[in-house]
């Protein structure tokens, strides 16, 4: 009987940016595979919280200082990454300024969540819809 598969762990943030009329949040246009735009994040290092990661990674993505507000929730998806079997931890977050593209980011933009630019990374479809569900005014 095979070992159970033990997921990869990941962080990642919709930042809310509030000096801004309308709804609007960052997203990087990734480097790597797989390619399109996607929420700012990544995996986990040893020895971190999972809070941690998401402010570390969005700083490392988008140069910008954000805080957590509170969790959306946790994702699970068996094809984000190459190396397995990813659970998502994506977290609510505020920040001020102008996000510019780092680290494995081309680009950062702010953007409607309601109209995201295409193509959307990993299940980022289904997270958008979530926030939007629950952070917008229908």
């Amino acid at each position: 009987m095979p070992a159970p598969e033990t997921p990869n762990l990941a962080a990642d943030c919709i930042i809310e940016v509030t000096d801004r009329e309308g709804p609007a949040i960052v997203l990087i246009e990734r480097r790597n595979e797989p390619a399109g735009w996607a929420l700012p994040g990544g995996f986990v290092d040893v020895g971190e919280t999972v809070e941690a990661a998401a402010v570390r990674e969005a700083a490392e993505e988008t140069g910008l200082a954000v805080t957590l507000e509170g969790l959306l929730g946790l994702y699970s998806a068996p094809d984000r990454d190459p190396r397995g079997h990813t659970v998502s931890a994506v977290y609510i977050a505020r920040a001020t300024g102008e996000p510019e593209g780092r680290d494995d980011a081309r680009a950062a933009a702010v953007v409607d969540p309601r109209h995201p630019p295409r193509p959307l990374a990993f299940d980022h479809d289904r997270i958008l819809a979530d926030y939007c569900s629950i952070r917008l005014p229908s």
